[in-house]
Order: structure tokens, then sequence, then C-alpha cells
């Protein structure tokens, strides 16, 4: 089946975002989507939602968005963002998850649940991601986080863990070699390497080797608010983490931002 084909066929890349406020979701979908402006966002009727008769109250992937909506608290996590530049991905958030209630729990595991049981392969859920922030005051996990390694089933789905403003370790390994007795010039070019080897064994994957169903990868995102920020490590270890060879090959054909991983797909087959 070629690419046209799977796309008429399943239609477009669904993926659902999960993550804390201010983890740098909407930062990492544009570059993804290869550019810097706003997402449109579309109810389950596929009727456009309007953001420009705001009244003030931030509404968008996390509190950095700039666009507004009417009220916050009516967003629907079965809502569609869709970023014109690539409207070939649908995203989902799951905004509020962060609070760590029942209610926003219940709202995720009763998502991932019906879409996994979609009988129209076109509005069936693909790949969860789920974004954890590394910058100083968030690298513990949450209540919610814990809950959701621990209890949510996501049956088939695959569930990619990105550590989101991986940066912020690099500052700490830098004060870290500086406290070593490391020049500035030293611990600048050692602080990447450091931050990664103290990462590596860390709190955060002891914790998720230990959850009753290990997610299958994570990746790390550092400096994703740069020009020449790279996505391209979590489109490699997406394609790598979905068995489905349709799926695989949709989602590859999806992505416009990584040639390497069309290339590497194209020759496999």
């Amino acid at each position: 089946m070629d690419p046209s084909e799977i796309k008429q066929r399943i239609g477009r890349f669904r993926i659902l975002v999960i993550g804390r406020a201010n983890a740098g979701k909407t930062t990492i979908l544009q570059r993804v989507c290869n550019t810097r402006d706003q997402p449109e966002i579309y109810n389950s009727k596929g009727e456009k939602i309007d953001l420009t008769g705001s009244r003030g109250v931030s509404c968008a992937l996390s509190r950095c968005h700039k666009f507004t909506c009417p009220q916050r608290g009516l967003h629907d996590i079965d809502d569609e963002v869709v970023f014109p530049s690539n409207p070939g991905f649908i995203f989902h958030d799951s905004r509020g998850f962060e609070a760590g209630g029942v209610s926003e729990f219940d709202k995720v595991q009763t998502f991932i649940i019906e879409r996994s049981k979609e009988t129209k392969i076109t509005k069936r859920l693909h790949t969860i991601w789920f974004c954890i922030p590394m910058d100083e005051a968030c690298r513990s996990f949450t209540a919610a986080e814990n809950k959701f390694f621990s209890q949510c089933d996501t049956g088939s789905i695959p569930v990619i863990v990105v550590f989101t403003k991986f940066d912020a370790l690099y500052d700490v390994a830098y004060t870290q070699l500086k406290t070593e007795g490391k020049s500035r010039k030293d611990a600048r070019k050692l602080a990447a390497k450091r931050a990664e080897e103290t990462f590596a064994n860390g709190p955060q994957l002891r914790f998720l080797k230990d959850v009753r169903k290990p997610p299958p990868c994570h990746v790390c995102l550092p400096n994703m608010d740069k020009d020449d920020a790279n996505s391209g490590p979590l489109i490699e270890r997406t394609a790598a983490t979905l068995d489905d060879e349709v799926l695989k090959r949709l989602f590859v054909t999806t992505q416009q931002t990584n040639l390497e991983v069309c290339m590497k797909y194209a020759i496999e087959r």
C-alpha cells in the first residue's frame, strides 16, 4: 500500500499529548510540524473553535500559549489540535492533568480506552507522548504522573516519555563541574555529557523501569526553544515503537522534519 492509499484509508496520524502546564508541549509540537505559528482547534464535530472572541483567559497546550479562548475550563480532550503547516497530524491535549485529581485521570483513561476501541480507523489513537519537564522545580514525578504509569492501561497504544527542557540539567552539570575545579570552558564542554550520564542512573528512569507496564522508550529534548532545535530523536523513537507497518508508514510520511527517517524506512521496505 503506497502512502496515498494509506492516507486515504486512515486519514491523519493521531497523537495524545499528556503533560503539565509549562512542560514545553506546544514548542515541541511546533518543531515537529516545522512552524512557529499557533495551532487551530476543532471540536469533536469538526467545527473550528473561534479563538478571537476572547475574554482574556489563557487556553492552550500550556500556559505559555499566546492565543486565548472564551473559557479555559471548556476545553475537551476530544478537541483536535491541528497545525496548518502539517495538517497530517491531529493532536489531543490532556490539559489540567497535572492537577492529579480523580476526574482528570478518569478523563484521560476513558479517552484512551474509547479511542483504542474505535471502530472507525480514522478516529483511533495511534501514539501517546507523555511530556515531563526537567527544569529545577519539576523533576520529581507528580501524583498524576505516578498514577498514570502505575494504573492506566494504554493497551497496544505505545507511550513515549518525552523529557522536555532537558538543557536545564546541563546547567546543573555545569555547576557541578565548576565545583570540581573545571574551567568555565571545560565545564561548558562537558556539561551535556555529564548531565546525560547522571540522568541515565537517576530516579526518573528507575521509576519508569519499575512500573507495571514500562513505556517502550523515552527521549530527552534539550533547547527546543532554539531556532536550530532538533525534534529528530522524538520522530525516530516514535517510528520505532509502531508495530503496525501501515501506521509506521503513515507517521513517517506525515512528519516533514526528518528526511533520514523517511530514507531509512523507504530502504527497509
